[in-house]
Order: structure tokens, then C-alpha cells, then sequence
């Protein structure tokens, strides 16, 4: 903890709003919550191309992605997903400084987590519930991972045997078993 105290951040000659400036728009995180299966990166695949033609820079981080890489260390325990979440809080506030539009799409299971994400991004923050209910997110089951869980072969699968705080008041909610 004493190591902290001799951390002063750099101040860099190219502010966050000189970046937004040349870039023509805000970074922002757009953050994309629901269960596997729910339609996150699909949804967020879908804003992103429309953005893009837009004109507004974009990145996507994804779940999966970044535990082949940044996260890779971690497992699926209640300590490892909260790690893997205040990772990602701080990679998506540091792009969005950057200005970018960060479309962060993760399980993110625990409201706590996601107020944590809310508050690293100091506003420029949107909630997107992807509210696919659990019966359609295991009848999709693309990876194989709810019928794994059942068996018992995955421990900790958020739905079966580890929860999901649905969000208090996302900005939006999209039910990807009605909605396209």
C-alpha cells in the first residue's frame, strides 16, 4: 500500500478534451450486461457498425477477448470476476479519455461492479441490459457452456450456480428474444 503514495500520474500535453476536439465527438462506455448467451456482443457489434458509419471512432471490448489476453490469469470465482471487471473499468475509462466510444461488453454479474465501472468513467457511462431471460439464453447456448453447467462440469456459471444482479435502471434494455 506505502508503494501508492509515490505514484503521481503524468500530466500529458494533449488534453482529453483536445482529443474529443480533433475527433469531433465525446468518448463515452457504452456497457453491455446480461447473461451468456443474453446477445451482448452481438448488440454491441450492431452499434458499433452503426457508429462507425457515423464517423465516430469506436472499440469493442469483449469478454472473451480479454480473457484470452489481459485477463487470462483470472478464473470465474467471485474475486476473479470482480478483478476482471475493475480491469476493464479502468481500460474503458482510459480509452474513452482517449476518445473513443468503448463498447464494453461483459457478464458483469454484480451490480456493485457496475456501479464501480460508473463511477471510473466520471459520467460520459451508459447501461445496456440485454434482458434475454435465462430459458432463451440456454436454448441458444452457441459455446455449449449452459449444458457444461448443468452437469456440473462448470462451477461458478452465472445463472446456475453463481448469480446476475439485473441492473436497478439501466439506460436501456433490450430484449433480444423479441427485438432484432
Amino acid at each position: 500500500m506505502a508503494e501508492k503514495l509515490h505514484i503521481i500520474p503524468h500530466q500529458h500535453a494533449v488534453s482529453k478534451e483536445d482529443r474529443e476536439r480533433q475527433n469531433g465527438h465525446k468518448g463515452y462506455v457504452l456497457w453491455f450486461t446480461g447473461l451468456s448467451g443474453s446477445g451482448k456482443s452481438t448488440v454491441a457489434s450492431a452499434v458499433e457498425r452503426e457508429l462507425h458509419q457515423r464517423g465516430i471512432r469506436t472499440y469493442i471490448l469483449d469478454g472473451d477477448n480479454v480473457r484470452s489476453g489481459l485477463n487470462s490469469d483470472l478464473d470465474f470465482s467471485a474475486a476473479s470476476r470482480e478483478e476482471n471487471i475493475r480491469r476493464i473499468a479502468h481500460v474503458s475509462a482510459l480509452m474513452k479519455d482517449a476518445g473513443i466510444v468503448v463498447l464494453s461488453a461483459f457478464v458483469s454479474p454484480y451490480q456493485k461492479d457496475r456501479d464501480f465501472v460508473r463511477a471510473c468513467s466520471n459520467g460520459d457511462f451508459s447501461e445496456l441490459f440485454i434482458s434475454t431471460p435465462l430459458e432463451v439464453c440456454e436454448a441458444r447456448d452457441t459455446k455449449g457452456l449452459y449444458a457444461k453447467a448443468r452437469k456440473g462440469e462448470i462451477k461458478d456459471f452465472t445463472g446456475i450456480s453463481a448469480p446476475f444482479e439485473a441492473p436497478i435502471a439501466p439506460q436501456i434494455a433490450v430484449k433480444t428474444e423479441k427485438q432484432t
